[in-house]
């Protein structure tokens, strides 16, 4: 398939801009909440008689939801603003984890047999509190979000605590692409109301429950990384990559040779392009992606 080069791109989504969110409502949840809702209701013609909770919470996974199903399309100065402060609140209250103190694998691990683990660093928590120049999305084929609603998984994730901005970007580069996107690419946005200023978004392999892991499907995952290290490097405002656990959830990819495969490339990559980034940051949510990549870190 014909994929757009950064190059291509770059400029419709005004990629080099500095995105400054909105604080106009900050600490106003619940009023911005009940007016967002009030406007997001009236969009669709089914939503409009949809029933509102009466407590916050409820308020909330519901709006949560519409925005996991609105088609990408611009929203006005001030619901924009609005939805801004309301995400901003959000992550104040969450908490940004700022990647330069994390402590590298090298340190922790001084006989690590991977050469770049001064720059490696295994975090468990939830990636869209990362502070890197770029956190890395676990993508589809459409590259426009996940538009299943309380769907746990990466994708939703980083989109709902983005805005709607992020897919309105996917859904350009999409358009200017005329073709999905291929398995093992990559492809860059602003990352809004993330604290990191860029999301990089690749599409794993899926691995069909049942079915042995194919070399094809290997060399799928291993370009993942690959893909967006290259891509990133070409932005020199990035220097700290955090990578998600990509193809491990929905995707099936098994979590013990996603790890190997993971460390490895990013190693290899290191060792071909020096002094290039300045920290690799593997972020993992279970227990278990944890224990398989101190696994890979310690063997």
């Amino acid at each position: 398939m014909t994929q757009l080069s950064l190059k291509e791109y770059a400029s419709p989504i005004h990629l080099t801009d500095c995105y400054e969110p909105s604080l106009l409502y900050l600490n106003r949840k619940e009023e911005m909440v009940d007016e967002l809702l009030e406007t997001f209701l009236k969009e669709k013609e089914e939503l409009r008689e949809a029933k509102v909770p009466r407590d916050y919470a409820g308020k909330r996974d519901l709006l949560k939801g519409i925005l996991t199903i609105r088609e990408p399309k611009p929203l006005d100065v001030e619901n924009l603003n609005k939805l801004d402060s309301l995400l901003q609140t959000e992550l104040m209250e969450r908490g940004v984890i700022e990647v330069g103190p994390l402590e590298p694998i090298s340190d922790i691990y001084p006989n690590c047999s991977f050469n770049q683990s001064h720059k490696f660093t295994l975090w468990q928590g939830d990636m869209t509190r990362l502070g890197a120049d770029a956190i890395v999305n676990a993508a589809n084929k459409y590259l426009l979000g996940c538009f299943h609603p309380y769907h746990a998984c990466i994708d939703n994730d980083i989109h709902s605590a983005a805005g709607p901005q992020l897919r309105e970007d996917c859904n350009t580069i999409m358009s200017l692409q005329g073709e999905l996107e291929d398995t093992g690419g990559a492809k860059i946005t602003r990352g809004y109301n993330l604290p990191s200023k860029f999301v990089l978004h690749t599409v794993g392999p899926i691995i069909d429950k049942g079915i042995e892991l194919t070399e094809q499907q290997k060399a799928e995952l291993a370009s993942c990384y690959r893909s967006c290290l290259d891509l990133a490097n070409e932005l020199v405002a990035i220097k700290t990559v955090a990578f998600c656990a990509i193809s491990t959830g929905v995707f099936g990819f098994p979590k013990a040779e996603a790890a190997q495969i993971a460390v490895r490339t990013v190693n290899e990559w290191l060792n071909t392009n020096p002094n290039h980034f300045e920290k690799i940051i593997f972020n993992v949510f279970s227990d278990e992606d944890y224990n398989e990549y101190l696994h890979v870190l310690q063997s």
